[in-house]
Parts: structure tokens; sequence; C-alpha cells
């Protein structure tokens, strides 16, 4: 089954009057990107909230946004690092007085620093806050999948059809390019009939030897039998239960290369229309195939 890279996840965990909250966002993109936005007191378990998202997404563009609320206020986050504080602002009154500037030193200038305010250490170390945070992530990364998987069955829907529709005019234009070989024999041999008066100068072994040289320029047999056979695998990429996008795009590829390889041997511009109305469709098909992991 393929998965869509648009997704969105919201998960929730409360525990002793503590509640955690993720959000996870999730758009298309060509590598798998994590944007985090933590409270302070997370920003050491960082790369731990990644590797749980990498563990679920191989591609796309994440966001994810984490907060913790307490109903103890008494347990602050924080702390004043009280000896920064006194250093920075008699640093800040010798430059004041160096530079003869009148304003006094206000809290609003010492703020400016931050490691005035610093993450309280027990609260760092607090693993059943992380547990909480896990639990909510863990919600959340389980709704956004599920939210990818259902965009991807639509998603998969629509290629399948797609690609049937390719079929069909692969089908068209086989069928095209073999009655045209026998047509072409038989105005080619009419005009040369019209031109030689005297029949008996007609070198039928050479003119059956031109015209299998011309059958076989006509030709897109084996252009179109490539054509189903990477219609076929394109079809099994999307029941693989890898991420197929990548394998996607190249067949995709392939189909384009084999679209114009027909055009240019067919020669007749009722397969010419078919070929572009083809590589109409598989532009379609790409750009769908953008936001498949």
């Amino acid at each position: 089954m393929i998965l869509s890279m648009t997704g969105y996840g919201r998960g929730e965990a409360t525990k002793n009057g503590a509640t955690a909250t993720a959000e996870i966002r999730s758009v298309n993109s060509r590598y798998l990107e994590i944007t985090t936005r933590l409270p302070r007191t997370l920003s050491h378990r960082e790369n731990d909230i990644k590797e749980l998202i990498k563990e679920k997404f191989s591609r796309g563009k994440i966001n994810v946004a984490v907060s913790i609320v307490s109903e103890n206020l008494n347990e602050a986050p924080l702390r004043i690092n009280k000896g920064a504080a006194k250093l920075y602002y008699t640093l800040l009154n010798d430059l004041r007085k160096a530079v003869k500037i009148q304003e006094k030193v206000s809290l609003t200038h010492l703020l400016q620093f931050q490691d005035i305010l610093e993450i309280n250490t027990l609260e760092q170390t607090d693993d059943g806050e992380w547990a909480l945070v896990k639990k909510a992530l863990s919600k959340a990364l389980a709704e956004a999948l599920q939210m990818r998987k259902q965009e991807g069955s639509e998603l998969a829907k629509d290629l399948i059809k797609r690609i049937s529709l390719l079929e069909s005019k692969v089908d068209t234009i086989e069928s095209i390019a073999r009655s045209r070989i026998s047509e072409t024999k038989s105005r080619l041999e009419d005009r040369l009939r019209e031109l030689l008066s005297d029949q008996s100068v007609i070198d039928e072994h050479r003119l059956e030897f031109e015209i299998a040289l011309m059958a076989d320029k006509l030709d897109v047999t084996e252009e179109c039998v490539r054509f189903r056979s990477h219609n076929k695998f394109f079809i099994v990429a999307l029941n693989e239960s890898e991420t197929p996008g990548r394998k996607l795009n190249f067949l995709t590829q392939e189909m384009n290369r084999e679209a114009n390889t027909i055009g240019s041997k067919a020669n007749s511009a009722e397969i010419s229309h078919l070929v572009v109305e083809i590589k109409e469709e598989i532009e379609k098909i790409r750009e769908q195939l953008q936001n498949i992991e």
C-alpha cells in the first residue's frame, strides 16, 4: 500500500496534573526533513523525538510541535542564574558609564542574555515527563500515519485509473500501426505500377525487401510491449509494502521514453496525437507521485 506524504496528527496524554500535547504536520518533500518546536525542558530530547519519527516515516517534510502544561505551579521549569544576572548587570553598568549613557540598566536589557534563565536540572531528567511526551507523540504519529494511508489509498485509485487509460491508448496505437504496414505495402505497390508501365522490370524480391525495411521502421510492437511491461510493474509497485515513490518515478520516465520512440517511428498524425495524450497523462501521474512516500 502506498502512503501519501500529506498528513496531520494530534496526540494528548495526561498524568499527575501534567498534560503533554503533540501535533504533527506532514507535507511532500524529496527527503525526510524534520523540524521540531519544543519547550526548553525538552530541548535535550530533540534527537530522541526525531528517531521516533524516523521509525514511522521515510520521506516528507515533518513539523512537530510539543507542549507541556502542568497544574502544579510550584514546579517551575526554569531557574534564575543569579551569578550570571549580577555579572551582566555590572557589565552593562560599566558599559553605560564608559559611553556616558544616562539610561539605567533594566530587566529588559538583562533578559537579552539567555543564560540568565536556565532549564531546571531536575526537570531535564524527569523520566515521567518524557514518558508522557512519548505517549502523546505516539498518538499523534499513529493519527498522521492513518491519514497518510487514507490519502495514499485515494492516490492509488487515481493512478490505477490513469494506467488503465494509458494501456488502452497503447492498444489503439499498436492496432493503427499494424494496419498502416499493410496499407503502406499496397500503396507502394500501386505507386510503382503507376510509374512503371512495363511490369516486367519490377523486381519482386527487391520490392519485398524494401517493404520489409519500411515495415520494420514503422513497427512499434517492441515499444508497445515494453510500455505494457512498465505499466505492469507500476501496478505491482503500488501494492508493495516498501515505499515505492522513487521506483514509480523511474517507471514514468521509462514510459515517457517509449512514448517518444513510438511517436518518432510511427510517422502517423493519428498516432502522434495519441502519443501527445499519453505524455500528458504521464505528466499528470508524475504530479501525483510527488506526494507519495
